[in-house]
């Protein structure tokens, strides 16, 4: 479509030449363009960002910089086009209703400031002149743009239009005509990353504080969820940036919104506009152009979650216009004939889940209920249903049925007025209400659907009790059926699924068209929002994180005394979320029954619970207890049944002002997730508990670590209102540990719990924090075979916990330490921490009570260094230094263990605490134990316990020569490495022994290297030097020639220290030179050095 053909001076785009600001002034002045931003514009015309990333391990930030700079859109064409498709306006209104000609005039007036681009995000301030009288107006617009193309607009004035805003147009403008004028920053991410930590944790508190009344709660939620572990957002890798540009498998496409285009499609319908029709043909034909959609065909891939709703959302609407009750026939063939030609393509995407077309009927009664012998046999090839196939199984149904037309033309239609229309089958209930059967509840929600969609919102409500009528007569079936096989189904425990599709989650919606057909009915005037799940998140964009209440009224259901639509809406929607329901196939419908859910959920929090609606909340909670197989709160559950935690946490909040018990009741019995349930065989353990996912087990349920956290915060909910009753309380906690099974999980659980039991200005809640340490005792016994890195931390709170507490709660901790700590975390976190001074402070123990704790806390050290003495010996010796028998133990479990193979690593170790200590003849002791164990080869000489040896032997030395004696011969044993016995024999000539263990001097001069005890180690050291020449000629290589000269060098000097040295030496050399005469250069050099 061409844009409006019109002067520049009213709005027409500038030709190219006049409009390439970014490369005009370069031209203008005759130079040719720079290579770099040649390259640069076709990088940003055909690549994504990402791209060029993963291309480029490196990319310069001037390359950078031009490339963002050139990937935004060239043409103001463009933008005339998405501003209004062309649309040439009628004689003599001056295209002043035009977007582009209103941005084109706000540009040309000055009224764009503040703009800048931040990566591939561009933003700016627009000041709008007001009416007569009225102030000046300011909209915040937001642009991002990829590849030259604008993928998405955000302003402040809420345009509710399907093409884009004067505002967005007039920065976009302003971009174009004025690139160069515009501060360019790059991606937000290359920024953050050039910071320190201190730098980052300023930036988040200073941004948070700027904007805290928005941001604050998300702030929470996002630290809440990188602290947890298995949390999806510490599965991904990085985090995400706004401003880094497209993914490569991003859509590259301009951004038309979706979401307003489907109401706009759904407005000209209810004003039975013949173009609604039209602009959904088009609409679809774009959409079936997409390359996305070959390309994800070919390699077998999922499309986005974005693409996925847009293509259901095509679907329903196509539903709604074949469905039309007041189209022409021809019409309708006409529609039917282009969804047959695009269900065939391959490009055409398929509906997600296993949804049946033709499920069964709505039927008064009920068959049945099957036993576990019965499961229904899945059909080994499955019919191929595109998102056009119910559109046209819907070219099938029709609106002359007798009977359905009285329906829909009177409020009263009644067994009075006609009799039995429907033969064999009932056509009203025992109380004189219609019914609707014999057509599946899905389709029968779509005809409301249709019907609301058209304009005939009392045709929709008729259509609409009735079918609620059925679901009443169906659901009293079900129950007296329950009845009847209740004791066989509870003694076998399970039962097969009673529906193989839920309602909640199904491609066509239909407990949320009853739902928001019922509530339209009852808002009130003022309140003109629609229900749609699109407008729901913009139905009010300034009140923050509350939930804004939406006024509704109840309106009395013609033929029903005592019953509102408002009543019908509430009961339908507990219908629908409590239904016991298979959980369908594929991670898109998974999560679509999530969100399913969710946006029903937010339609019954709007409407304000009064007495009458609590009494129907009441009621309707009762039979979801009673409902059996047929209710997702029943006793008994299939396997694989979708869990009713978030439900039961609305039903839990709405009832507990008015019936805590039944609050209660619900709340724990939907504690339950099946699927975890039966997974682990008694007695066996849990295989990886850590992973709240759980992937590898369970690979159809792609949702289940949402499920299990959707789990968690029903259970934190109802231990935060039982707060205060020990009754709720001890029966919440009892169900927790039946019910999750992760541990993270469960560890949050016992976070909130103690934070929640311990206010700032009241006292603590004592049964909680019992509760909260009861759950952390579990954790501690459920991770204790896993090493995770939050081990620490969650020990740590752990001890807090208990000391809060108090005494008694820290020692038993303590005393049964074997089943919930390694010995590390016992002998270094829970009894260090138990015993701080910080903690004994907290406790406000009296001397004796002290005593005790301190008692306890020697006597888990001394077991820990008993259990595992390599890591806790020294933690039990320091632990135990104010007390001379426990010290005396500890120090002989040390004893003990060297004889047990303790490590000559740990032995050096405590032998230096020792002598730190004062101990200087049990440090003596431990090191000649450390050195019966240690081996140090001939080339060894930087093996990691060198200074060790150098510090034994300077203990040695400094108690007197007996000692040094006595070490001499182990020195000799475990050392062979030539430098370092040389090094060792040095040391010990340099000066005299020193002062005994009585405080005697043993020795006036330093000892002499040719007698005892040192002689013994001289020839050691000669023998290592000797030895080691050798090994060392036998492989080396001429660049190591002058190592092995430097070498000899030190061996003279030990070789001197004796008496013959100088005669010793010269043999050696001697015999070097005749073993290896064939290296002449080598004996060349040797010959040079030492003659």
């Amino acid at each position: 479509m061409e844009p409006p053909a019109a002067k520049r001076s009213r709005g027409c785009p500038a030709e190219p030449d006049e409009r390439d600001a970014g490369a005009g002034a370069a031209r203008g002045q005759g130079r040719p363009e720079a290579l770099l931003d040649l390259s640069a514009k076709r990088v940003a015309e055909s690549w994504a960002f990402e791209q060029v990333e993963e291309r480029f391990s490196r990319v310069p930030e001037p390359v950078q910089k031009r490339i963002v700079f050139w990937s935004f859109p060239r043409s103001e064409r463009e933008i005339c086009m998405y501003s209004s498709l062309g649309y040439p306006p009628p004689e003599g209104e001056h295209d002043a209703r035009v977007p582009f000609t209103r941005g084109l005039h706000l540009l040309q007036s000055g009224a764009v400031d503040r703009v800048l681009q931040v990566g591939f995000h561009l933003s700016g301030n627009i000041r709008e002149p007001g009416g007569p009288g009225e102030p000046e107006r300011l909209y915040h617009v937001s642009i991002s743009f990829d590849r030259c193309k604008i993928t998405s607009v955000s302003c402040g004035c809420d345009n509710r239009d399907l093409f884009y805003c004067a505002h967005v147009v007039a920065l976009s403008l302003y971009r174009i005509r004025h690139a160069r004028q515009v501060e360019l920053r790059l991606p937000i991410s290359e920024t953050l990353s050039q910071m320190n930590r201190d730098q980052l944790q300023k930036f988040v508190q200073y941004l948070i504080s700027a904007h805290h009344t928005e941001v604050l709660p998300t702030a929470q939620r996002l630290a809440d969820e990188i602290l947890l572990l298995g949390s999806e957002i510490n599965l991904v890798h990085g985090a995400p940036d706004p401003t880094a540009g497209a993914g490569i498998e991003d859509a590259n496409c301009w951004h038309l919104d979706e979401e307003q285009i489907q109401e706009q499609v759904r407005e000209m319908l209810r004003m039975r506009d013949s173009n609604g029709a039209r602009m959904l043909i088009l609409m679809t034909e774009q959409f079936l152009q997409d390359p996305r959609l070959a390309l994800w065909r070919q390699q077998g891939a999922g499309m986005t979650d974005k693409c996925r709703q847009l293509w259901d959302e095509l679907g329903a609407l196509w539903v709604c216009v074949v469905l039309s009750p007041h189209c022409k026939p021809e019409e309708r063939a006409g529609w039917l004939q282009l969804l047959s030609r695009w269900d065939k393509l391959d490009v055409c995407p398929l509906e997600e889940g296993n949804y049946s077309f033709d499920g069964p009927s709505l039927q008064p009664t009920v068959a049945p209920i099957p036993g576990s012998e019965e499961e229904e046999e899945v059909a080994a090839t499955s019919p191929r249903h595109t998102v056009f196939g119910r559109a046209l199984l819907a070219g099938e149904l029709h609106w002359n049925d007798t009977y359905l037309q009285r329906i829909l033309a009177s409020d009263s239609y009644g067994p009075s007025l006609t009799g039995s229309v429907g033969g064999d089958k009932p056509t009203f209930d025992p109380q004189g209400r219609p019914l609707w059967l014999g057509e599946p509840f899905p389709t029968a929600c779509a005809r409301v659907d249709t019907l609301r969609a058209h304009g005939y919102p009392q045709q929709a409500l008729r259509l609409a009790s009735a079918i609620i009528n059925t679901l009443r007569l169906q659901r009293r079936h079900q129950l007296e059926s329950y009845k009847q096989q209740k004791k066989e189904l509870l003694q076998k425990g399970s039962t097969c699924i009673t529906n193989t599709e839920g309602w909640v989650g199904h491609p066509l919606d239909p407990i949320g068209c009853l739902c928001r057909a019922l509530l339209e009915a009852c808002r009130l005037e003022e309140e003109t929002l629609t229900l749609y799940p699109a407008a729901l998140a913009l139905s009010s964009p300034d009140s923050g994180p509350e939930k804004r209440k939406v006024a509704y009224q109840h309106v009395p259901v013609p033929g029903s005394p005592g019953e509102s639509y408002l009543v019908l809406a509430l009961e339908v929607a507990l219908l629908g979320l409590g239904q016991q329901r298979a959980l369908p196939e594929g991670l898109y419908a998974q999560d679509k029954v999530v969100r399913n859910e969710e946006q029903l959920l937010a339609l019954l929090e709007e409407v304000e619970l009064d007495e009458r609606l609590v009494q129907v909340l009441r009621k309707q909670a009762g039979l979801l207890l009673e409902g059996g197989p047929f209710s997702g709160f029943g006793e008994v559950l299939f396997r694989e049944s979708v869990p009713m935690h978030t439900c039961a946490r609305y039903l839990f909040t709405a009832l507990l002002p008015h019936d805590p018990d039944l609050a209660y009741r619900l709340a724990l019995r939907a504690m339950r997730l099946p699927v975890l349930e039966t997974a682990f065989p008694a007695g066996e353990p849990h295989p990886s508990p850590l992973d709240s996912i759980m992937s590898n087990r369970f690979p159809r349920w792609f949702i289940l670590g949402h499920l299990e956290t959707r789990q968690c915060e029903l259970a934190s909910t109802m231990l935060t209102a039982a707060k205060g009753d020990p009754k709720w309380l001890h029966a919440v906690l009892g169900s927790i540990q039946q019910n999750i099974h992760s541990p993270a999980l469960l560890f949050k659980l016992a976070q909130d719990a103690c934070k929640t039991a311990t206010p700032v200005s009241a006292p603590p809640d004592t049964t909680l924090l019992g509760i909260a340490l009861e759950l952390g005792l579990q954790v501690m016994r459920m991770t204790l075979n896993i090493m995770t890195w939050r081990r620490r931390e969650m020990v740590r709170w752990l001890v807090s916990c208990a000391t809060e507490i108090g005494p008694q709660a820290l020692m038993n901790i303590m005393q049964n330490w074997y089943s919930l700590f390694t010995p590390v975390e016992a002998a270094t976190i829970v009894a260090v921490t138990g015993t701080t001074h910080a903690t004994l402070l907290r406790l406000q123990l009296d001397t004796s009570r002290r005593e005790e704790l301190w008692a306890c806390a020697r006597t888990l050290a001394l077991q820990c260094a008993m259990k595992d003495p390599q890591n806790c010996a020294l933690p039990a010796l320091t632990l135990c230094e104010k007390n001379h028998s426990a010290f005396e133990a500890a120090y002989q479990i040390v004893l003990d263990a060297a004889a047990g193979g303790l490590g000559h690593a740990h032995l050096f170790t405590v032998a230096r605490y020792m002598e730190h200590r004062g101990l200087p003849l049990r440090a003596y002791k431990l090191a000649t134990l450390a050195l019966a164990q240690l081996s140090i080869a001939f080339n060894q000489d930087s093996h990691p316990a060198v200074n060790d040896v150098l510090w034994a032997c300077s203990l040695s030395h400094s108690l007197g020569r007996h000692e040094l004696s006595a070490i001499v011969p182990l020195i000799i044993r475990s050392i062979h490495c030539a430098p370092m016995l040389s090094d060792i024999l040095r040391r010990w000539t340099l000066s005299a022994p020193g002062l005994g263990p009585l405080g005697a001097r043993r020795a006036t001069k330093p000892l002499g290297a040719d007698r005892a005890p040192l002689c013994q180690l001289l020839d050691a050291a000669v023998t290592a030097y000797i030895t080691t020449s050798h090994s060392r000629l036998t492989h080396i290589s001429p660049r190591h020639y002058g190592d092995f000269i430097e070498f000899l060098g030190k061996a003279r000097e030990t070789f001197l220290l004796a008496p013959d040295g100088h005669l010793q030496f010269a043999q050696f050399l001697e015999n070097l030179k005749q073993t290896y005469k064939g290296k002449k250069k080598l004996m060349l050099l040797v010959r040079e050095r030492f003659g």
